[in-house]
């Protein structure tokens, strides 16, 4: 044994000993460099002082706002200023700061020089000399003129203002404890609708002194052309479009919205909000957004929202979505989401409820209301279930984790979605929640269901406008109180699982069935017709522009196997040029033979052929009712 010991360790010097001596006597290597953060950490403290706040937003052919901001100094000596970061409904640090220039801070009349920290590129630190009261900031906020710079937020005929775009916070102190006073000044002739109450002076707008939160949290739209509908003595919903036309709404066009309101306050039995204020963009100029705060919502919808009414659904989805987040996300929130300033970091582990019980109600409360109607609400719900129930990513990534996305990714384009996977925490969520409905119905016998959770859980302190915080725990605990069963168990699992498929048995429990038809619904081809696109997810597993560009390839699919990647171009159907009737037609054709579809794809600037192997024809997915009577999902969808 001794000797065995000593050979091994003698094996040992020989073999580390060569590695050992080639690395030169004396030779340095470098150590980090020590960081100390020296940003004052937020206090649940009162600020001294109100911050005064003035916007010009008059330059819009160019798209930039000027700000003047003049910040109460507790003391002199070290201060941090910061612009905001982590913004609520963002679900990651996407502030735009780059967008922030020509920072100049004052302090009596002279510059105060300012630093940017090193680490923290969102925080200014300047010395504020003895004596001061206030320093002055002056600075513009550039909003992108093409969309390729970001989300463009001022055109000649519309504004979208964020306050958190144009304004520096003190650091070292809660946003609900920082007092501000906005004015704004808007091009002459223009009107401007948002949450917090202010005083009109030609073109200037005063607004009431909030906390800096509340301030955050009450984006303004401003237009040339706007419209005000009140829905309720509490609800108004503010319509600005680049068109005066586009706000041609139809007494019941109108009367679907102020349904909306209707069925949400009695499907909630609350309402969090003294006023709340849909701010409604019609444009192909202004961003596209959908943001939720508690007390108003930003949606922008392009051209044709009321004048193409008939033509399908098209985003009237987005209005029952946003309201929904005052009580599911705004005035209910995830603890780990809540922070007290907007530097400090959200924790996203809650969004398959914060959104994805949000996207469930958004969908009843479109049917609920006749926003949209029942047959094409059934038609979406079959248009999710079979993209999840077709993407293979579940297999490798559970949900829960897909709550990271926005920060992983923060919503750039991704190549394999499918198998990727992006923010599916809103319609997984969705399915999953449907699926807690039914069992909920099934368990009690058909006297409860997930109306009883809305109520316990988001439904209590009415006319609170606040915000109350929730954990995991209370999630399975109230669904618990409502019928005792194991949920914390069944969530986790439905949180974690790598299963084949999408959890859709939900749909089957409340009495209808995702089938497959070789015609689309009307539902599926207003979405084809909107997006410009030929959908073949499930009839080979591909999606095409109007070029025959592929916009999307379903991993592992026959066109996956074919070799196709998002880009390409197919050119030639059986040697014929391409065209989307030719491809549906060999598809067709196709069926249940053992002969490929060839294809001629076209990749940059090189030409192949491939062999499309799919033999299963066109399929599109719709619901099928397999239950008698009154469905669990017929009673879910009808109106309180």
């Amino acid at each position: 044994m001794i000797r065995r010991l000593a050979f091994a360790a003698l094996l040992a010097s020989a073999v580390f000993s060569p590695l050992a001596a080639q690395v030169p006597a004396g030779n340095s290597a470098p150590q980090p460099v020590p960081f100390t953060d020296t940003i004052p950490a937020a206090r649940d403290v009162r600020f001294p002082g109100t911050i005064r706040l003035n916007v010009d937003a008059s330059q819009t052919e160019q798209g930039i706002f000027r700000v003047v901001e003049t910040i109460p100094v507790p003391q002199a000596g070290h201060m941090v200023l910061l612009f905001p970061k982590w913004l609520p409904g963002a679900h990651s640090p996407r502030g735009e700061i780059e967008k922030l220039a020509g920072l100049v801070i004052t302090a009596g009349g002279k510059r105060v020089e300012w630093t940017r920290d090193p680490v923290d590129v969102f925080a200014f630190h300047i010395d504020v000399p003895a004596g001061a009261k206030t320093v002055e900031a002056r600075f513009q906020f550039i909003s992108a003129t093409q969309g390729n710079q970001g989300r463009i937020a001022m055109t000649p005929t519309m504004i979208s203002l964020q306050p958190n775009s144009v304004s520096l916070y003190p650091a070292g102190y809660y946003t609900r404890q920082i007092p501000i006073q906005m004015t704004v000044t808007y091009p002459a002739g223009w009107t401007a609708a948002g949450a917090i109450p202010a005083k009109k002076a030609g073109a200037t707008y005063t607004y009431d002194t909030a906390n800096y939160e509340v301030l955050v949290d009450s984006p303004v739209l401003a237009g040339k052309y706007g419209k005000v509908w009140p829905l309720s003595p509490r609800v108004n919903l503010n319509v600005f479009a680049d068109d005066p036309a586009e706000l041609a709404a139809t007494p019941e066009q109108v009367a679907a919205h102020a349904r909306l309101v209707d069925q949400a306050v009695k499907t909630f039995g609350a309402q969090h909000y003294d006023k709340y204020e849909f701010l409604l963009s019609i444009t192909d100029k202004l961003g596209g957004i959908g943001l939720e705060h508690h007390r108003s919502s930003e949606n922008g919808v392009t051209p044709g929202y009321f004048t193409k009414w008939n033509d399908g659904p098209g985003r009237r989805n987005l209005l029952p979505h946003e309201f929904t987040h005052s009580w599911d996300g705004k005035f209910r929130r995830g603890a780990d989401l809540w922070t007290p300033d907007f530097r400090t970091p959200m924790r996203n582990s809650l969004l398959w409820v914060y959104e994805g019980q949000t996207q469930f109600w958004g969908y009843v409360l479109q049917a609920r209301s006749g926003l949209v109607s029942k047959q094409d609400t059934l038609d979406q719900y079959a248009a999710i279930m079979a993209l999840y129930d077709s993407q293979p990513g579940r297999r490798w990534r559970a949900l829960v984790d897909t709550t990271n996305d926005p920060v992983i990714s923060a919503r750039r384009p991704k190549g394999w979605t499918s198998w990727q996977r992006s923010e599916d925490y809103y319609n997984e969520g969705l399915l999953v929640w449907m699926d807690v409905d039914s069992m909920l119905r099934e368990k009690s016998g058909g006297t409860k269901s997930i109306d009883d959770f809305a109520r316990a859980f988001f439904g209590i302190r009415d006319g609170d406008w606040g915000e109350v915080t929730y954990t995991f725990d209370d999630v399975a605990t109230t669904l618990n109180g409502i019928v005792p069963w194991d949920w914390a168990g069944y969530l986790q699992r439905r949180l974690s699982e790598h299963a084949s498929g999408a959890p859709i048995e939900g749909f089957a429990r409340n009495g209808y069935q995702l089938t497959y038809t070789d015609t689309p619904t009307a539902s599926f081809k207003a979405a084809e017709t909107a997006s410009k696109s030929t959908n073949l997810t499930y009839s080979g597993g591909m999606v095409l522009d109007a070029s025959g560009e592929l916009t999307g390839v379903t991993w592992e699919s026959a066109a996956f196997k074919a070799g196709f990647a998002i880009g390409d171009q197919i050119v030639a159907v059986d040697g014929e040029a391409y065209s989307a009737d030719r491809l549906k037609a060999a598809i067709t054709a196709a069926k249940d033979g053992k002969t490929p579809i060839a294809l001629t794809v076209k990749q940059g600037d090189r030409f192949r052929s491939a062999a499309l192997d799919y033999h299963n024809g066109l399929r599109y997915p719709r619901l099928r009712k397999v239950g008698t009577g009154d469905t669990g999902l017929d009673r879910l969808l009808a109106a309180r």
